[in-house]
């Protein structure tokens, strides 16, 4: 996003691609290669005009996103954290520990079954567990370390 003056003189002044309307103000933005009214450029989410608190902003799936929104709805990466893959901006999501999935991938490392919201599940260092193969249900057949030496153990429940 670039904050410059509007053309001055005898140039014809630009169209905001927000609003439609023509650009007379002292000052316009350019992002995304179309120039807007400061107060139009706005995120698609919590409505803040990104002129005013920042000096960038994110587009994913034709919206126009604040950097918190951004990683709010698509991770740091936009990318699922458990395959890789990109994820679309109009596809839900399942989250945990600040890392995001698609639905299809957010499911139990042991039996491979998919979780759902309501569903209780256990997240280790970076993996997921649904409630039956939580990893202190089968300490003797696996090589995990004991519960109380793993401070990275979270008993969630899916919102």
């Amino acid at each position: 996003m670039v904050n410059s003056q509007a053309p001055c003189g005898g140039a014809s002044p630009r169209s905001c691609a927000g609003c439609g309307g023509k650009i007379g103000d002292r000052f316009l933005l350019y992002s995304m290669e179309r120039y807007w009214h400061t107060r139009c450029l706005k995120c698609s989410c919590c409505h803040a005009q990104l002129g005013d608190i920042g000096t960038s902003c994110y587009s994913k799936g034709g919206m126009i996103l604040c950097r918190s929104d951004y990683i709010r709805l698509f991770g740091h990466s936009g990318a699922c954290s458990a395959c890789g893959q990109s994820i679309p901006a109009n596809e839900m999501v399942m989250r945990a520990q600040g890392n995001v999935y698609h639905l299809k991938c957010f499911s139990c490392a042991t039996c491979r079954n998919r979780l759902v919201p309501g569903d209780r599940f256990h997240y280790v260092n970076g993996t997921i567990f649904c409630e039956h193969d939580r990893p202190g249900s089968a300490l003797l057949s696996s090589h995990l370390p004991p519960l109380q030496s793993n401070p990275a153990l979270a008993d969630q429940k899916v919102c």
